[in-house]
């Protein structure tokens, strides 16, 4: 197949990206349709310009789109990228490796000057998206507040000075696109899974002793 296309991981079917723009939901107008509740019926859109390919989310879901598996809400896609559209996982195939000469030199954004303050509200905005529940999205301010034991005004006033300075601007899905930008450049890690600790059974009777076979001696 000569075209990208995005090919659905359960059932494996085929969807080419003929069109400059192709919708993806539940809805009946989709042009990508997954009959799953956790999409929206208008959940995001698949944008080709040129050879590349990019998603957007369009915020209309609470569950969000990933990208092997960060939150996003607009990204340019690679070769064999997963998409997740809220629990409904697709990958995109067809799409040309780019060949970049060796003289050239990739530049990432640079990163800005953070206080500790801010540091700990990036990492607690970010926390729910990177667990492991499904579904997760950035905390909201009140959720941060509430982590950092301070109040939701001046956590407000972090998030504007931080929209600021990794320069994202109005409109919606303002922390979803502050969480991704600081997760791309690597300020968050993903939280470790605490080890269940299983406690011992004790006997009813603190006289009574249990044999191999669970019964009281």
């Amino acid at each position: 197949m000569d075209t990208p296309f995005l090919r659905i991981e359960e059932s494996g079917e085929v969807f080419p990206l003929h069109d400059e723009v192709t919708t993806v939901g539940r809805g009946k107008g989709a042009d990508i349709r997954l009959d799953d509740p956790s999409v929206s019926r208008l959940h995001a859109e698949l944008i080709r310009r040129g050879p590349y390919v990019y998603v957007v989310d369009l915020g209309l879901s609470r569950n969000g789109t990933r990208v092997n598996g960060r939150p996003v809400a607009r990204r340019v896609l690679d070769e064999g990228d997963v998409l997740i559209f809220g629990a409904a996982r697709g990958r995109i195939v067809g799409i040309p490796v780019e060949e970049i000469a060796a003289d050239v030199e990739l530049r990432r954004a640079p990163v800005p000057e953070l206080t500790r303050r801010e540091l700990d509200v990036l990492n607690s905005l970010c926390r729910p998206a990177l667990s492991d529940e499904a579904f997760a999205t950035p905390a909201t301010a009140h959720e941060i507040a509430t982590d950092l034991v301070v109040t939701e005004a001046a956590v407000k006033q972090h998030l504007l000075r931080l929209y600021q300075k990794f320069r994202v601007p109005e409109g919606p899905n303002r922390r979803t696109r502050l969480a991704n930008e600081v997760v791309t450049l690597g300020l968050v890690k993903p939280i470790p899974l605490k080890p269940i600790t299983l406690k011992p059974t004790l006997p009813a009777d603190p006289g009574e002793v249990l044999d191999v076979t669970g019964e009281c001696a």
